[in-house]
């Protein structure tokens, strides 16, 4: 019974490593999602100081009564 748990162990394990990607694989995958979420940042920020400089100018229009 040992024999038979420590070969299914064994086997299991074989197959959990066998699916880790490569150290090199992580850096790629990594540098990707890093410059994604640069550029989606920097179109967000991009896209609030548009809104936030219009709701500014707004606001001094209205406050100002022109």
């Amino acid at each position: 019974m040992k024999n038979i748990l420590t070969l299914l162990f064994t086997f299991l394990l074989s197959l959990s490593l066998a699916g880790c990607a490569t150290w090199d694989g992580v850096q790629e995958d990594s540098a990707e999602a890093w410059d994604t979420t640069k550029d989606a940042t920097a179109n967000a920020w991009d896209k609030t100081k548009e809104v936030s400089g219009e709701a500014w100018d707004n606001t001094k229009k209205a406050v100002n009564g022109n």
